[in-house]
């Protein structure tokens, strides 16, 4: 199986290839534009397997497809707006959000190497998906959620939650008024149901609502550290793999 990484992070590439490795799979060709793939592409023969970050240095990675035809499986790996995401992601292997869990990743690859005799059947309609990341799919979010507290139900309001965390296998809403109320959900659950211009996931514990940024400090290993509001109890830290998307985020 000839797989190959296109990714413009250069510790997020390295990274991804160790966790491949582990799992037994050899990346063979790391590309980090969309001026070098296009050239590689047009003078190699095409890999089976594609790990795929969006937004590349220089410019969006579908680009690459309006110049080469590439008919190879594709997994993407990225922190690109999820709606947009799962607007086509039956469409292709899979989708990893950054930063890469080693077991998302391995279920991933486990998925493509099942698909693998109808890959044929996975070509991505390339112009639908740049469409929809020009005009993304209206949808809903949610606006309101629920906890229990005692025997009563709160509601919360979503402009209330300064941020949603998880601890001790739990998922939490942290509001505007100090207080933190334990929800019957998960944070990957919570992907597709928060507004994704609201809400941004800093890193696999935090959600972070952009309204209740107080201030944003340089931290050690070109990460960031965020401070809100209200919420004070534990630093909430903006993973490195995360970071430049954060940053295109709050513009």
């Amino acid at each position: 199986m000839k797989v190959i990484v296109i990714e413009d992070e250069k510790p997020a590439a390295r990274r991804l290839s160790r966790l491949l490795e582990e799992l037994g799979v050899k990346v063979s060709v790391m590309l980090h534009s969309v001026e070098e793939s296009v050239n590689w592409f047009q003078e190699n023969e095409h890999p089976d397997l594609i790990f795929l970050d969006i937004q590349l240095s220089d410019g969006l990675s579908f680009e690459i497809f309006d110049v080469v035809e590439v008919k190879s499986a594709i997994i993407f790996t990225t922190a690109y707006d999820e709606y947009a995401l799962q607007a086509f992601k039956l469409n292709s292997i899979d989708y990893l959000l950054k930063p890469i869990d080693d077991e998302e990743l391995e279920v991933a690859v486990a998925k493509y190497k099942t698909l693998k005799p109808k890959s044929q059947k996975l070509a991505l309609d390339f112009d639908d998906i740049k469409k929809l990341l020009v005009n993304p799919v209206e949808r809903e979010y949610k606006k309101r959620f629920t906890a229990r507290v005692g025997q009563h139900l709160k509601i919360i309001n979503a402009d209330e939650v300064e941020c949603f965390y998880s601890e001790n296998k739990g998922t939490y809403a942290a509001t505007t008024d100090g207080r933190n109320y334990l929800l019957d959900t998960t944070l990957e659950n919570l992907e597709n149901e928060l507004e994704p211009k609201i809400f941004f996931r800093v890193s696999r514990k935090f959600y972070v609502n952009i309204a209740h940024i107080k201030d944003i400090i340089s931290y050690t290993n070109s990460r960031l550290q965020i401070k809100l509001n209200a919420y004070i109890e534990q630093e909430i830290i903006v993973s490195r793999e995360r970071v430049r998307d954060f940053k295109l985020w709050l513009e």
